[in-house]
């Protein structure tokens, strides 16, 4: 049963799954592919397999989107140790992401530095969002209320944790989280 905690909703696992055994084992929830922002090629998300992955989806024009520079603080900061944070950008809260890939790219780039992988703006919410989309909703059973809403994913493939917009990428309870996840 999931519960809320400060804006947190952790995910109950029935046991812990064993890391994949081999490169090539890519857990199910990974097994889709998107655009990269600043230049559509193709991006397999298996190739984050066996590693924590923090999956944020992002909005240039939000009350949230500092947030940008707190996340390019997380990903230089446990990079090194197996995190990832990959953003969504996405128009369905509050048309707050009208922009081109392009604009998008230069806005995060250029505006936040940000150098962690970003996606093509796509769906994450209501009937049409995207498969992967679909599959971090089924696991945590949280839909993304807003922009910047955070997922955390383990070393297997598990999602361990959905953190609401407000949950800023420097809160001790996200941290927390990814400190464990790396573990």
């Amino acid at each position: 049963m999931l519960s809320l905690v400060w804006g947190v909703y952790p995910v109950a696992q029935a046991h812990a799954a064993q890391p994949a055994k081999d490169a090539a084992a890519c857990p199910s929830l990974l097994q889709h592919q998107f655009a990269r922002l600043q230049d559509e090629a193709p991006q397999n998300m298996c190739q984050y397999a066996g590693k924590t992955i923090l999956v944020v989806n992002t909005a240039s024009y939000c009350g949230f989107t500092s947030q940008y520079q707190g996340l390019e603080g997380l990903y230089a900061k446990y990079q090194k140790q197996g995190l990832v944070v990959l953003g969504f950008p996405s128009n369905d809260f509050g048309k707050q992401e009208p922009g081109s890939a392009k604009e998008i790219a230069d806005f995060c780039f250029n505006t936040y530095g940000v150098k962690f992988p970003m996606m093509s703006k796509t769906v994450v919410s209501g009937p049409g969002k995207n498969p992967f989309y679909k599959g971090l909703v089924n696991a945590t059973g949280q839909e993304p209320g807003w922009n910047f809403h955070k997922y955390l994913i383990d070393r297997n493939g598990k999602v361990v944790g959905s953190f609401q917009s407000a949950v800023k990428p420097d809160s001790p309870m996200l941290v927390a989280a990814i400190d464990k996840a790396l573990r």
